[in-house]
């Protein structure tokens, strides 16, 4: 899985790069269709902002978090994505589930 990281008003270390891998390294083992990440980081007065952004089964997903440090959001980030990437998982199981059936008697014309 591709992550692509960019900062606004944050450097991008390394140690962030090494985070945010390591980190959403257990979604792309769950989730192997998944095929990238957009993170972006910002700093705005002490509060540490993440946003990701993906497209899981052709719909967009989205999470943010923010914190006083930026290693909780990027924790707080990726139990999100996985908790908003299992829901779609479970949407797109249902709507398998309930496509329409036409009953074998309603086929039939009564003779």
């Amino acid at each position: 899985m591709k992550i692509n990281i960019s900062g606004h008003h944050v450097e991008i270390t390394d140690a962030i790069v090494d985070v945010i891998n390591s980190k959403y390294e257990k979604i792309a083992n769950h989730f192997p269709s998944l095929m990238s990440l957009d993170a972006i980081l910002t700093v705005d007065k002490n509060a540490h902002k993440i946003e990701i952004n993906t497209n899981y089964e052709n719909q967009k997903v989205a999470v943010s978090a923010t914190d006083d440090d930026m290693y909780v959001a990027i924790g707080n980030s990726v139990k999100k994505m996985e908790a908003a990437l299992q829901h779609r998982k479970g949407v797109l199981k249902a709507n398998l589930h309930n496509k329409f059936n036409v009953k074998q008697s309603e086929l039939v014309a009564n003779a």
